[in-house]
C-alpha cells in the first residue's frame, strides 16, 4: 500500500526548542486523536485503530520532550 503522508521529521535533541517543539506536535497528534473519536461512523474499528496510532505519536513526542529535558538538566 502506498504511503500518501510522509513521516514527521525527527526532533534533534541538540536544539533549544526541542522540548516546546516535542510539545507542541504532542498536543497535535493528540487533538487529532480526541477529534477522531467524537466522530464516529460506520468504520469505527478503522478510526479507533488511527486513534491509538496518534496516541503512541504522542506518546512518543513526550518521551523525546523528556529526552530534551535530560540533556539540558
Amino acid at each position: 500500500m502506498l504511503k500518501i503522508v510522509p513521516d514527521p521529521p525527527l526532533l534533534p535533541t541538540e536544539s533549544p526548542y526541542c522540548l516546546e517543539d516535542a510539545l507542541v506536535y504532542a498536543s497535535e497528534h493528540l487533538s487529532c486523536a480526541l477529534a477522531v473519536l467524537l466522530h464516529p461512523d460506520l468504520q469505527g474499528q478503522a478510526l479507533a485503530r488511527a486513534a491509538v496510532h496518534e496516541m503512541e505519536t504522542a506518546r512518543s513526542r513526550v518521551e523525546q520532550a523528556l529526552a530534551c529535558v535530560q540533556m539540558h538538566n
